[in-house]
């Protein structure tokens, strides 16, 4: 068996096979190990932004109603072993190494699996290994051609739909929801939040077509309130008041509506949830990067925003966080993936900030300071170099006053480095 290390530098070689959409590596090999993703029961999550807060939510609840559950997301923040989950207790070090051995057994000579394929595999065989009663797995890009698409789960979720990996998904919102309802299948009820009359217009004839009930955000069900100090939920036959998650922001509440119209779904198929489960899951859950308060005085926060539709939720919530802190400034750290739209991004934020520090995480894909500078416009003269996280960090603080806000963003894999420097510990090579 591989060590840790060892695991990784072999997961980590596959990156060279980059993004492949396609169903049928992960199929074959997933046959070739007795189909380990028909051995539990699974709930399917995808959309633009939003997705992996709302699998944490339904996971949580669902796990405070007793019920061993399994938890895919990506990418990881610090380490890999956060993909991939039981309980919300990581893989363990000794576990990767095994898994590795036994996926690459079954590859042979004739399969040639992606970085994602591959770990998607390793999840679903480590879910049926640990007997999970479900699994909440979080779509990685697109839907119809994503390797977690071999599931076939009890609901599926598509949280929005909006401008994002052009490149693999198509350059417009039609296209992007085409793909997004790749992983409608036929009989399997479908949640859907907030969605234009462009996505809605595709989603919705898919859905259909295929004998899926689609429940649809403000209409079939909603939340209303602010997660934090209170939220109420109106679902299909559901109705909670006074609800708490320890996410804020107001783009949360779409996400917990989605979370508990899944997990409400999920129970009139079998899968029984209390209203006590209900209330302590969502307290209890966890989900770092998205607007994570790490210091104070000042104010450190996180958040993994990377396209425009994300940092128009972060404007919005930074927007309720000045007029809290009138004599705060709001200084911006920023780094983003290259094949990003900067200057959508930058459009939303900018507004809001006294100082902006460019930076670049340590992967070939991200954005030079320079490229960044360049989509800031008039504001480019202004901003300030600090090529490595390390360094923008350390700028940051020196220019802050204890009333200040600091806020690393544009990518969660920036958002990981930092958050490695702030452990002090090593960084997990990989993050696409």
């Amino acid at each position: 068996m591989r060590s840790y290390t060892e695991a990784l530098e072999y997961l980590y070689s596959l990156q060279r096979h980059g993004i492949k959409l396609g169903l049928e590596t992960t199929g074959a090999l997933l046959a070739r190990l007795g189909s380990p993703e028909r051995q539990f029961s699974s709930l399917h999550v995808g959309g633009t932004n939003g997705k992996g807060a709302t699998a944490a939510m339904g996971a949580s609840m669902l796990q405070a109603s007793g019920y061993r559950v399994g938890l895919y997301t990506s990418p990881h923040l610090v380490d890999f072993r956060e993909r991939i989950r039981v309980n919300g207790e990581p893989l363990a070090e000794d576990r990767v190494g095994e898994l590795v051995e036994r996926v690459r057994a079954a590859q042979g000579s004739d399969l040639s699996p992606t970085f994602f394929e591959f770990t998607t595999v390793m999840a679903f065989q480590h879910f049926a290994d640990s007997g999970v009663d479900l699994a909440v797995c979080e779509v990685g890009m697109g839907g119809r051609f994503d390797a977690t698409n071999v599931l076939s789960p009890l609901v599926a979720v598509i949280t929005n739909v909006s401008l994002d990996h052009e490149a693999f998904l198509g350059d417009t919102v039609g296209r992007i929801a085409f793909e997004k309802a790749g992983i409608v299948k036929p009989g399997v009820p479908l949640v859907v939040g907030r969605l234009s009359r462009e996505a809605a217009d595709v989603i919705g004839p898919i859905a259909s077509g295929r004998g899926a009930s689609w429940y649809r955000w403000r209409r079939e069900f909603r939340c209303e309130g602010d997660p934090v100090a209170g939220m109420d939920y109106e679902g299909l036959e559901w109705s909670h008041r006074g609800l708490v998650c320890p996410l804020p922001g107001s783009h949360q509440l779409e996400n917990a509506g989605c979370a508990l119209a899944m997990v409400e779904l999920a129970s009139a198929r079998g899968f029984g949830v209390t209203e006590h489960a209900i209330r302590s899951g969502l307290r209890g859950v966890s989900w770092e990067g998205r607007l994570e308060r790490v210091e104070e005085r000042p104010l450190l926060l996180l958040d993994g925003a990377h396209n425009p539709a994300a940092a128009l939720a972060l404007a919005r919530y930074l927007a309720d966080l000045r007029r809290e802190r009138p004599a705060g400034r709001l200084i911006l750290v920023v780094g983003m993936m290259r094949d990003k739209d900067r200057e959508e991004f930058f459009r939303a934020l900018l507004p809001l900030a006294d100082e902006v520090i460019l930076t670049q995480a340590q992967l070939p894909r991200a954005a030079t300071v320079q490229e960044l500078r360049a989509a800031l416009g008039p504001r480019g003269r202004e901003a300030r170099d600090a090529p490595a996280p390390a360094e923008a960090l350390d700028l940051a603080r020196r220019l802050a006053r204890a009333q200040d806000v600091i806020l690393v963003t544009g990518s969660l894999l920036l958002v990981g480095e930092v958050k490695a420097l702030l452990r002090g510990c090593g960084l997990s090579p990989l993050r696409g």
